[in-house]
């Protein structure tokens, strides 16, 4: 005999449509944070073909019709869902086993994504359909590469200014981040040289403009040194942030919150003055067991994070988190 449902729970049924699983008394899902900032943990939100293999899940985003990119390093590298979690199509064959860096970003009305590829290492600016408009030429700088070292530029992740200026971090190579025009010429570089120095870098590994301050500044996962790095637009330093991050991976904004995924093991929420608001789904000294992040599936916790790569919000607040495991994890939390 089923278990006597909620009121809250058969409101869920109906509003969700005849194909979301029905949700019984005894296995309602975790819920995160605290406050206004409280999250419902919805791990079977995306409904995938049964043939569907997920590989290293390294990116996530929204675009402006709230279908959501996420890139992997598996077959079919970059597959779109629709806002309900349902597969619309998938694309960019050439991005399996290097797929990183995923950011969406606008050029006048229409939604460009850039994608980083750490096998290749190339930077490429794609439709979120997956029409290709360009790629970024290597950055030749001095006493940092050569033509015969370019496999030391590993880049992982970019970030575009109102203007169209690009800045593209080097995240697994030199640990610079390189400055390119709206027209995706090579400008300069900053950051280099894999150091705890305040304004040099070690692993840039996410990069963001923040303009909550009314002023455009480069954001830089330093995630090596465990710190956010504030650089101005022309790669002059201007502030850090090393209070309650534990490897930063990456970004995302939404109506003043910065939302960062910590790689080991939980997401991070801070608000528009970088003080703490909410660690979600922390899962303390995940990553000290030997077999992180490859632990097997079944000892990952449902409301507990184990190596979240990138995360991003939708428009009404709800988020979407993907980890760094061999088999993929891409999660939704549910703004209650």
């Amino acid at each position: 005999m089923l278990a006597k449902k909620t009121r809250r729970e058969f409101t869920r049924i109906i509003a969700a449509g005849a194909t979301a699983p029905l949700i019984l008394l005894g296995e309602r899902s975790p819920v995160l944070g605290s406050g206004a900032h409280k999250y419902e943990f919805e791990k079977e939100f995306f409904r995938l073909p049964a043939d569907w293999t997920w590989g290293f899940t390294h990116g996530v985003a929204v675009d402006k019709q709230g279908r959501i990119l996420v890139h992997h390093t598996g077959p079919r590298p970059m597959a779109l869902f629709d806002p309900t979690g349902n597969l619309m199509k998938t694309w960019g064959p050439e991005f399996q086993g290097g797929a990183h860096g995923l950011t969406l970003y606008k050029e006048g009305k229409d939604d460009r994504v850039i994608l980083c590829d750490t096998k290749r290492r190339v930077v490429e600016i794609f439709t979120p359909d997956g029409e290709k408009i360009t790629a970024l030429p290597f950055p030749q700088l001095d006493g940092a590469y050569n033509d015969a070292e370019k496999r030391r530029y590993v880049p992982t992740n970019a970030a575009v200014t109102k203007d169209g200026t690009i800045f593209v971090a080097d995240g697994y190579g030199q640990s610079f981040v390189h400055i390119y025009n709206k027209k995706g010429e090579y400008q300069k570089s900053f950051g280099g040289g894999k150091s705890k120095e305040i304004g040099k870098l070690h692993e840039p590994h996410g990069i963001w403009i923040d303009a909550r301050s009314g002023k455009e500044l480069v954001l830089v996962a330093d995630r090596s040194n465990e710190r956010l790095q504030y650089f101005t637009t022309d790669g002059q330093h201007h502030s850090l942030v090393t209070d309650e991050l534990r490897q930063p991976c990456h970004f995302d904004i939404h109506k003043g919150d910065l939302l960062i995924p910590d790689l080991n093991g939980r997401v991070t929420l801070f608000d528009k003055n970088n003080k703490l608001i909410t660690h979600l789904g922390d899962n303390l000294d995940v990553w000290k067991d030997k077999r992180w992040p490859n632990l097997p599936p079944a000892e990952l916790i449902n409301g507990k994070f184990n190596s979240p790569h990138s995360a991003c919000f939708d428009k009404r607040g709800n988020i979407f988190v993907v980890e760094w495991i061999k088999y993929g994890r891409v999660s939704k939390l549910r703004k209650v």
